[in-house]
């Protein structure tokens, strides 16, 4: 008997291989996810102009960044953006200046495809085999209400689905991955938030990697993972008494089997 539903996610149409370079852009979620895969050894760059929300500063950040890395992962958090009245452009920071210099907006499905699809243009003109990855934040935004925070959530699932949907010529290139819904239909309890109810708890987060792992990465890049786990659990043990020689002969042991490990990974980023 299930006592949980389990969402059906397929597979792209592309693997992610051992400790290759990634890119993250878009919520505090990419953070959490972007450390993961550095925990493990992959070379990734997460948010390198700070946390992006919306689908506008999104672009900004891509336009900005010069790497062209074969994966990339956008993952959106909210479609509400801040323009400067000054100037009516929309900002990626507020930096701190007194809220009456802004106007708050909300993005529609359109303007947030727009948006997505110039960031995946960008990205195709820099690399033209290159696999974005979007996902949709699981974070609430209390500020906005939680009606409005699903209203916003559910924007932007409409604009993930139109992208794909519509935009034949990149299909091939994008994929969705469910985090909103891993968390929403899958973990609905709050043991699997953390103390302000609104954000994922790390055991929720290490569960959405996992389904990542098992729907994303080829076969080798599991393998790998098999190989680090144990070297990665050795490194991380703190033992009672470190000058002991039989803690000493351990540790030379792992330093090995690391050295070893990076040897075969070339890419290994730890």
């Amino acid at each position: 008997m299930e006592f949980r539903t389990i969402v059906d996610i397929p597979r792209p149409g592309f693997e992610i291989q051992p400790c290759e370079e990634l890119l993250f852009v878009g919520s505090c979620f990419a953070d959490e996810i972007g450390s993961r895969f550095r925990d493990n050894g992959f070379p990734v760059t997460v948010n390198p102009y700070g946390v992006m929300y919306n689908p506008a500063s999104i672009l900004h950040t891509i336009e900005r960044y010069e790497g062209a890395p074969r994966i990339v992962f956008l993952t959106l958090g909210t479609n509400h953006v801040y323009r400067l009245k000054e100037t009516g452009k929309i900002v990626d920071n507020c930096e701190k200046r007194p809220q009456s210099l802004f106007q708050e907006e909300q993005l529609s499905v359109d303007a947030c495809v727009a948006y997505l699809q110039k960031a995946v243009e960008v990205l195709r003109q820099r690399r033209p085999d290159v696999h974005v990855i979007l996902t949709v934040s699981p974070i609430r935004y209390r500020k906005y209400g939680y009606h409005g925070s699903q209203l916003s959530k559910a924007t932007l699932l409409l604009a993930v689905q139109d992208i794909i949907s519509h935009f034949s010529l990149f299909t091939s290139h994008l994929f969705y991955f469910p985090s909103y819904e891993i968390l929403m239909d899958e973990l609905r309890d709050y043991r699997f938030y953390a103390s302000d109810m609104l954000h994922p708890s790390s055991q929720a987060v290490d569960y959405i990697w996992e389904r990542l792992v098992e729907t994303c990465f080829s076969a080798e890049a599991k393998v790998f993972l098999q190989e680090w786990l144990p070297l990665r659990q050795a490194l991380a043990h703190k033992p009672f008494h470190p000058d002991a020689p039989e803690y000493q002969a351990f540790m030379d042991k792992t330093m090995l089997k690391l050295s070893e490990l990076r040897k075969k990974y070339s890419t290994f980023a730890l």
